[in-house]
């Protein structure tokens, strides 16, 4: 079982990816240093009917008493109704700071838990346990933590590191298509900023159906890579942001079309592509690089170009309220190469030209 550590801030907050098959089933032992004999298993409508019953009878053999609170699924439960309603379950049940918040499910599940557990009684230990494959290789590792606002996507949110991360590969059985694409989006995305030959790995593979028997060891790796920039940067303030490459255009499309349209590996997809031409205009990115991962994109049944029905003035306002914006610019991230990358601040109108 492969173990990914992750040292965010400081030594003293360490924290391991636990990375195999049938965890579910056989993470007791992994509870047992913690004091608390209490854990809130936060699952959604999807998850909780298939890995709820599993986690929490590994919970009961650790001796920690559990109760699981559902949410309703998709990207509309990051609000702050529901976060409200998450404290109110936390209160019923009596929870302590002593005690669990354990996220099962994929990145709605984890945002919204973790910002949960980030400011309840100003924070209790916090357990990732992610079923998607988006969430396998992002959003549950290196501590954003956060809900939406109606006028953008995680705009109100911390930074907040689990202490322990399972990931257990035989949730992805249970996904459809459409949700491994989305992950599979966030794959692609680490070869373009940060391994080239991971994404030539990826393009020489060249389908879905010959990536699957050696998803396990590209979760892993994509995990790492995620490792190293927490590392460096936990708070994000400097080189995490190349994480961003393609969420600039894919956070506005996910607010412009309604959160739940596309998913967020989907959005980013386009925006990878998107940014890929937008740093051949600018002459940052190599000619050919927009077509050459765009190809790969396609390969693996991604989407690449933008959505009909929405205008470029829509867009460009939303991306000036990017979470990356420094005062009336917006640090936008270009491939220098496939496998690099770096942060160019682009204004809404330069930004809206390129659309």
């Amino acid at each position: 079982m492969p173990v990914v550590p992750v040292i965010a801030t400081a030594p003293e907050s360490r924290y391991d990816i636990h990375i195999g098959r049938g965890l579910l089933k056989n993470c007791a032992q992994l509870f047992s240093a913690y004091k608390g004999r209490k854990a809130a298993v936060v699952a959604d409508s999807n998850t909780a009917p298939l890995y709820s019953y599993a986690l929490m009878e590994q919970l009961h053999r650790a001796g920690i008493e559990s109760s699981l609170i559902i949410l309703p699924a998709g990207e509309e439960t990051k609000c702050a109704g529901e976060l409200s309603r998450l404290y109110e379950s936390f209160l019923d049940f009596r929870l302590t700071r002593a005690d669990l918040v354990i996220a099962l499910g994929g990145g709605v599940v984890g945002d919204i838990t973790g910002y949960a557990a980030a400011t309840f009684m100003r924070g209790v230990h916090f357990i990732q346990v992610p079923t998607t494959l988006l969430a396998q290789v992002d959003s549950s590792v290196g501590g954003k933590v956060a809900i939406n606002h109606p006028r953008g996507k995680n705009l109100l949110g911390a930074f907040y590191q689990p202490e322990l991360v399972l990931i257990d590969c035989d949730t992805l059985q249970t996904l459809d298509d459409r949700q491994i694409g989305a992950g599979l989006g966030e794959v692609i995305k680490y070869g373009c900023i940060y391994d080239c030959a991971l994404f030539e790995r990826i393009e020489s593979l060249g389908s879905r159906e010959a990536l699957m028997p050696v998803l396990d060891e590209i979760i892993a790796r994509c995990c790492e890579i995620k490792a190293n920039y927490v590392r460096v940067d936990p708070h994000d303030h400097g080189v995490r942001m190349q994480l961003n490459f393609g969420h600039t255009l894919a956070h506005a499309l996910e607010n412009a079309m309604g959160y739940g349209t596309l998913l967020h590996g989907e959005a980013v997809s386009i925006g990878m592509a998107a940014a890929c031409r937008w740093g051949e205009a600018l002459g940052v990115t190599p000619a050919g690089t927009a077509e050459r991962v765009t190809n790969v994109l396609k390969a693996y049944d991604l989407m690449t170009g933008y959505p009909a029905g929405i205008s470029s003035d829509t867009l460009a306002a939303q991306m000036a309220l990017d979470k990356k914006a420094e005062g009336s610019k917006v640090r936008t991230i270009l491939l220098t190469r496939i496998g690099t990358c770096k942060a160019m601040p682009l204004t809404p109108q330069a930004l809206k030209a390129l659309l």
